[in-house]
């Protein structure tokens, strides 16, 4: 077994660790190990007693879906998991968690897919060993499969009742014109209607990522690295690497503004959206976290823009940044829900504002120090327990497979300065880099209405 990294943070004198820098905002210990076929174990080890949370990230989201005509595979595959295996099929799965009294789901996003549970300390081997077997010997027939894509698609119908969704998804295609993020995890509709036929290629995707090389196998609660490495070795240690990588198309850059108008089919109140073209996660280059902070001031509820349109006019039903972690460059919004269509324009105009004061002044010391401290509060205040510590770790494990990336996104949030965050809005809300959107139910065009 190959060990590249196995380290303390803010272990107790027990364990034999000096006391913890003061800047390390991430304050459980963790372990570090790579077995030799690639998969990476790591251990957190929290001060709650007898409980475990076990999170599998896999790699592999919308971002990996290259080929044309199968996007939304990543997301069928969270369903397909559930299948099971000749040792373990659904049934015997289920009730071994039952047993166990675990709380056991998975969910997708553009980068990753995470399996996860949470149970007590002495149900973690058996628990590892039905996880690693059906990564490692999922089986279904071709009827299952075929069952599961018509699921899928209603899945996406369902989701796509919301006018957000619809926005959402609407903004991503005119604003990616080559990157896979162009599609939402779902998939696109007509590519979700020609699953069911797609059994053979389903074999192959799932060949392609489940792999012991794409994924990260994390154990957070009243564990040891001594108590999960041997386990983790016995039953994920076999599994075979693969050798196939994706060529994530990179997104040229955007030469000039776009908008798209989106009919909704049912009556709903109007949105305007506004998104810039925006870097990827980062733990070396400020620029995404300044744009973190750019969001939570510019555009949260604590916001001038927020008190004024939501509070004091009452023009807006709400109004939201949407600036979310992703492995390469994505989107920055804002995001507004108007409550009269008449008021679309002036909200749009004053969205427009914030933006161009962004790159035209700094923000005040006091504001920015303001956001920083929230940061920080907040992140904290979340970690209240091991299901919690280990769910926020799936996300950083998913773009950066170490939990140290957090101490040094947090770090880089405590280095902007107003000089920094003005030249990051100068650099990113350019005209040329604008995607607008307006989504809106029209009676006239609707379906029953006259054309």
């Amino acid at each position: 077994m190959k060990k590249t990294l196995a380290f303390c943070v803010l272990l107790g004198a027990a364990l034999g660790c000096g006391p913890p820098p003061e800047d390390k905002i991430f304050s459980y210990p963790y372990a570090i190990d790579d077995l030799d076929n690639g998969l990476r174990l790591v251990t957190i080890t929290t001060e709650f007693p007898d409980v475990v949370a076990l999170y599998i990230v896999v790699q592999v989201g919308s971002r990996n879906e290259v080929e044309p005509g199968r996007s939304g595979f990543a997301h069928l595959f969270e369903h397909m998991m559930f299948r099971g295996t000749e040792k373990f099929p659904p049934e015997k799965w289920e009730a071994v968690m039952q047993a166990a009294g675990a709380e056991t789901n998975a969910y997708t996003t553009d980068d990753r897919t995470v399996y996860h549970a949470v149970f007590s300390k002495e149900d973690l081997e058996p628990i590892l060993e039905i996880e690693a077997d059906r990564f490692q010997n999922l089986t279904y027939s071709e009827e299952v499969f075929r069952t599961e894509t018509r699921a899928v698609l209603g899945e996406y119908n369902k989701n796509f009742a919301s006018p957000m969704r619809k926005l959402d998804e609407v903004v991503r295609d005119k604003a990616f014109t080559e990157h896979t993020y162009k599609h939402t995890t779902m998939g696109f509709l007509r590519d979700i209607e020609k699953m069911p036929e797609m059994y053979d290629y389903g074999l192959q995707f799932f060949d392609r990522y489940y792999r012991p090389e794409h994924t990260i196998v994390s154990i957070v609660g009243d564990v040891t690295r001594d108590e999960t490495l041997p386990l983790v070795n016995k039953h994920w240690g076999g599994w075979k690497p693969g050798a196939y990588e994706p060529a994530i198309p990179a997104e040229p850059p955007q030469r000039k503004p776009k908008t798209v108008e989106v009919e909704f089919h049912t009556p709903t109140l109007p949105i305007v959206s506004i998104s810039f073209h925006a870097p990827g996660y980062d733990d070396e280059a400020a620029d995404s976290a300044a744009l973190d902070v750019i969001a939570f001031h510019a555009f949260s509820e604590n916001s001038e823009l927020y008190k004024r349109l939501v509070i004091e006019e009452q023009k807006v039903e709400t109004l939201f940044p949407a600036y979310y972690d992703h492995r390469d460059p994505y989107l920055f919004s804002a995001v507004a829900l108007v409550k009269k269509a008449e008021d679309v324009g002036y909200v749009e105009q004053e969205m427009l504002s914030v933006f161009d004061r962004l790159r035209e002044n700094e923000v005040s010391a006091d504001d920015l120090e303001a956001v920083k401290s929230h940061l920080r509060f907040s992140f904290a205040l979340g970690m209240n327990s091991t299901a919690a510590i280990a769910r926020t770790l799936a996300h950083f494990l998913g773009l950066r497979r170490s939990p140290e990336t957090i101490n040094k996104r947090y770090s880089l949030y405590r280095q902007i300065s107003p000089t920094d965050i003005r030249a990051v809005a100068d650099k990113y809300f350019v005209p040329e880099g604008r995607t607008t959107a307006r989504l809106a139910f029209r009676p006239e065009t609707a379906r029953g209405g006259k054309p």
